[in-house]
């Protein structure tokens, strides 16, 4: 099979949760266990940091990674979804798996996945384990794919846990609070290993703290320690945040030799370091152009924060969701005074632009209706004027099309 065939198999042969939704979740670590036994239990042959969290779990784990490389380590990473290729998930030192890799990897392992029936995220959640170990890398960042105590990546025993912010996203899978919410992310706090937490929430402090004084893990509030103020590559406002959650981790790794210009090298390029895309990325000049992956209404709030602070002419927004989105949380955060292209991603769980067009009229937003990104991207750029603003987001997979 070819690099292409193999991919077409993985996406194919069993749905994944970026796909299908709630129906392709296992919501339990069986599956990656025995296949981890048939693997070899690489996860214990390398150390690690787990990262989850609503908002920034990317941008952290992308963050971290990078600060390890300037300190000259050896460094996995793990993130989920991918953009533009599947390889964007496995990282050592930025650069992606290779073909040959994945290829002779789902070779191998094709009858066992196929008989016990695995989902592309044990899979590939496998595949990354395997590759570290392979590598041998000296500590890999891992971050979660969804929630946190079932996620495939709960079977590791990380150096320190990461959990940077709590919002309402998933609510049918994880929880309709953010105290539920915060009792599935918590699932990766372990026994006597520390736990960071990015920032202080009243609602879901006290549950963390519970959680923490169960397996005796020390906890941090990140928010609440004096930092050493830094700049990161990654554009955005929200990126402070971020970086109070990376550097509260950083601090509590033992027997790594991380000097503060490691940390302010790897923050700075941060991009050139792993190759992270589509957060607050910048397109294109005259007229302005921004993509971001935000897609819950905390992220978007913030990053509609941004816009605002540009203070384009007039802003021509590129819109697309999918269809498990809670629409109400979202669109009412939305100006009014702006021009909208209602897309659909191109993946089965792609909101139809028709329905989302349907519902913005009742949060006062209007605009014209495109079966596809790229229509609606290409007629936003015929019709903005060079002191206006593109944005282009709402979904990863509306942004996956334009970068």
């Amino acid at each position: 099979m070819t690099y292409q065939e193999t991919l077409d198999w993985m996406f194919e042969q069993l749905p994944m949760y970026q796909q299908k939704g709630p129906e392709a979740l296992e919501n339990k670590l069986d599956n990656i266990l025995v296949f981890s036994e048939v693997l070899g239990n690489p996860h214990q042959k390398f150390k690690s940091i787990h990262v989850t969290g609503t908002n920034g779990k990317g941008s952290s784990s992308h963050m971290l990674a990078s600060i390890l490389q300037e300190a000259g380590y050896k460094v996995g990473l793990y993130t989920s979804p991918h953009l533009k290729d599947f390889r964007e998930r496995i990282r050592i030192n930025g650069i992606p798996v290779s073909k040959e890799f994945v290829n002779e990897f789902i070779q191998t392992h094709k009858p066992f996945l196929e008989q016990n029936q695995l989902s592309f995220f044990e899979m590939t959640v496998g595949m990354a384990f395997a590759c570290f170990e392979t590598e041998k890398v000296d500590i890999a960042v891992v971050e979660v794919g969804l929630g946190g105590r079932l996620d495939s990546t709960n079977i590791i025993t990380p150096e320190v846990s990461l959990i940077t912010n709590i919002g309402l996203d998933h609510t049918q899978i994880l929880g309709d609070t953010l105290e539920k919410i915060a009792l599935e992310k918590a699932g990766i706090i372990k026994k006597d290993v520390p736990v960071v937490i990015s920032e202080t929430q009243p609602e879901t402090e006290g549950i963390f703290k519970i959680i923490a004084a169960q397996k005796g893990s020390e906890i941090v509030f990140a928010d609440q320690l004096a930092h050493n103020d830094h700049e990161t590559d990654l554009l955005g406002s929200y990126q402070k945040k971020n970086m109070k959650g990376v550097m509260g981790a950083i601090a509590q790794l033992k027997n790594f030799k991380i000097k503060e210009n490691h940390i302010s090298k790897g923050l700075q390029d941060c991009v050139k370091n792993t190759g992270i895309l589509g957060r607050w990325q910048f397109l294109g000049e005259n007229p302005t152009i921004v993509c971001d992956t935000a897609h819950n209404k905390e992220g978007l709030q913030i990053v509609l924060d941004q816009v605002k602070k540009l203070e384009p002419n007039n802003i021509h927004f590129v819109l697309g969701f999918v269809n498990d989105k809670n629409l109400d949380g979202v669109l009412g955060l939305f100006p009014g005074n702006a021009e909208y292209y209602f897309v659909r991603p191109n993946i089965p769980r792609g909101l139809a632009a028709e329905e989302l067009w349907s519902k913005a009229l009742e949060f006062g937003l209007k605009g014209e209706i495109f079966n596809t990104v790229k229509n609606g991207y290409e007629v936003a750029l015929s019709q903005a004027h060079k002191n206006d603003l593109i944005y282009v987001g709402g979904s990863t997979f509306v942004v996956a099309e334009v970068v």
